[in-house]
């Protein structure tokens, strides 16, 4: 005889590990949201050495910044690193230009923004939202590397290897000469000439490919070395640009490559644009040559120093800025500005095996920049700032004069320090915004996200009643999850149409309890019980909401790998409010239903 057994399940309940699951993870998001709602203020952060008396304490800063009319909110130091708090952007310019005039060769000072959340949550690692430029206020540049001025020099460089090789050989009559803006045309009279020119290419510069034959090669670089020289400059660009950046201060500058030949600065918080324009722009590099008593024009460069005189250089220098891994600004005996430059152990041994053998002669230090003319064509301006005699062998550490006043000695370090540019740049557009524009942008961003939020949850409470309730209680939790998520990812950064992707958020948040809502009321209508309408609900809801998010998933995907700047912004609140409505819409609220009716949906069973 077959007994049947009965069991009772139990609808609409979750294990108790789920519910811990979803109770941690809501908290945690919630305080990593909670530094944003208290926001940040503009911070000065100064770090001083053992001998500079005058910031050597809170006091000293505070008596320094009170007698300029400066009241910052707060002034704290430890182990020699002062954070100065201020109330707006205008009193940190203020004040850093007021510390400015007593920071000192071994201080450094950058300027950023700091939370003013409670202690406790800070200790706890959580930071607000950082900000983007449409938000925080400040300065975008879009610049241009002209990459064809750097093949043009690399070029010139071939050319001028080439003739060298030539002579030593005693190989006459073929002449050498550029041929449009990357190319070189060899004009070869006899036969040993072209030998002597190909095999040099071959063996030296296998990037480069000579073509044609007779009295007559075209040499250019090859398509697939040119593209990778390309790629090259702007990875070396960035980099620079990147250190620049830094030199100046500014910690939360966005620096990203546009297109081919584009770079993009964005400096969050910078009211002064003068300065960062000056560094960013700029494309100074130094160069070290022997002065040269030679007439020969073609081993020999003219330029001319600071009073208009020609000096007669040899073309190719000792050392380049490449080599230089550091520069200050220090002062000789008449109390006149010079830079102290150190070398790195490559540039080091070739300063001192050069100056070794020249000890009694002039070197010369060329100064050089680039520039746009008139016909936006780039143009290259070179002067000799100082020539000396070499009095004995130099190493890797040495001091160049004559770099102007004091305030142009210290942008030449900076710039040395930074490095010098591999291709010149132009900056194409400036974008400025002041901090009270990005003020302005975020009050009526989130205004239109309160509106919208209002209304939404006003509607679902009107039209579900207690189900309604539900939804705006999950709508209120996907809400804080997503800031909370926004400010756990590194690298993300709210802009202005990201607060459109957060309004969006809304929308679809909501759209998914709908979905499950509309489906329970339909198995109600078929006559089940109120227990078995949620849980058959949910459960065929759940394959058309995650159809649809899905789609919607890869289409921020897409948006964000190849958008830029505000495109990306829009693309990661949408991708990440996508995961916090799923979770929000199916889990949470599930939960909430199951916690409150979930103990009176017992049915029979039988098996």
């Amino acid at each position: 005889m077959r007994i049947k057994k009965q069991s009772r399940a139990v609808l609409n309940h979750y294990s108790t590990w789920k519910y811990l699951v979803l109770i941690v993870t809501c908290v945690v998001l919630a305080l990593s949201a909670l530094p944003s709602w208290f926001g940040e203020k503009p911070a000065i952060e100064l770090k001083v050495s053992d001998y500079n008396e005058q910031l050597n304490s809170p006091f000293k800063i505070n008596s320094l910044l009170h007698d300029a009319g400066i009241i910052p909110d707060s002034v704290t130091m430890k182990n020699n690193v002062a954070q100065l708090v201020f109330d707006d952007e205008h009193e940190q310019t203020k004040a850093r230009n007021t510390l400015g005039e007593w920071v000192r060769n071994d201080d450094s000072m950058s300027y950023s923004y700091t939370s003013v959340a409670p202690q406790w949550l800070q200790s706890m690692g959580f930071t607000p939202i950082k900000l983007g430029l449409d938000l925080r206020g400040g300065v975008q540049f879009l610049l241009n590397v002209d990459v064809g001025q750097a093949v043009s020099e690399q070029r010139d460089a071939v050319i001028d290897e080439i003739k060298t090789a030539l002579r030593k050989e005693r190989v006459f009559d073929v002449i050498v000469r550029p041929d449009t803006e990357s190319g070189i045309r060899v004009l070869a009279k006899n036969n040993k000439g072209e030998v002597a020119v190909r095999k040099f290419i071959n063996k030296n510069y296998p990037e480069w490919q000579a073509k044609g034959s007779g009295e007559e090669l075209l040499i250019k670089m090859k398509a697939q070395n040119f593209t990778e020289f390309q790629t090259l400059t702007m990875q070396q660009n960035l980099k620079i640009m990147r250190q620049r950046i830094e030199e100046l201060g500014i910690t939360e500058a966005s620096v990203q490559r546009q297109g081919e030949t584009g770079i993009r600065i964005e400096l969050p918080g910078v009211q002064d644009p003068a300065l960062a324009k000056r560094v960013i722009g700029a494309t100074a590099s130094l160069a070290f040559h022997e002065v040269s008593t030679s007439s020969n024009l073609v081993s020999t460069l003219k330029v001319k120093d600071e009073q208009g005189k020609q000096v007669t250089l040899v073309k190719k220098p000792v050392l380049t800025g490449e080599h230089i891994v550091n520069a200050r600004v220090g002062f000789d005996q008449m109390h006149r500005p010079e830079v102290d430059i150190s070398l790195d152990h490559a540039g080091g041994k070739m300063m001192s095996d050069f100056s070794a053998t020249h000890i009694g002669k002039p070197m010369a230090t060329v100064y050089r920049e680039y520039g746009v003319d008139a016909r936006g064509e780039t143009q290259r301006n070179e002067k000799v700032i100082s020539v000396a005699t070499i009095q004995s062998q130099l190493g890797s550490q040495f001091r160049i004069t004559g770099s102007g006043n004091l305030e142009e000695a210290q942008q030449l370090a900076l710039l040395l320090r930074a490095g010098s540019l591999t291709a010149p740049v132009t900056i194409v557009e400036e974008r400025t915004i002041g901090a009270s524009l990005g003020a302005e942008n975020i009050q009526n961003g989130f205004a239109a996200l309160a509106l919208g939020m209002g209304l939404t949850l006003t509607f679902m409470a009107l039209w579900y009643r207690r189900l309604g309730w539900v939804a705006n209680v999950a709508l209120i939790l996907n809400m804080s999850c997503l800031l909370g998520l926004i400010a756990l990812v590194p690298g993300a950064i709210l802009t202005l149409p990201g607060i459109a992707g957060l309004v969006l958020t809304v929308g679809m948040a909501v759209d998914t309890n709908v979905l499950i809502f509309e489906r329970i009321r339909d198995k109600l209508g078929e006559g089940r019980s109120f227990a078995q309408a949620i849980d058959q609900g949910f459960n065929s809801a759940v394959a058309t909401i995650m159809d649809a998010n899905i789609t919607t998933m890869i289409t921020a995907v897409i948006l964000y790998a190849i958008g830029n700047g505000p495109i990306q912004g829009f693309a990661l609140t949408l991708g990440l409010g996508l995961l916090t409505s799923m979770f929000t819409g199916i889990f949470a609220s599930r939960a909430i239903i199951n916690l409150i009716w979930g103990r009176d949906s017992r049915r029979e069973v039988r098996v």
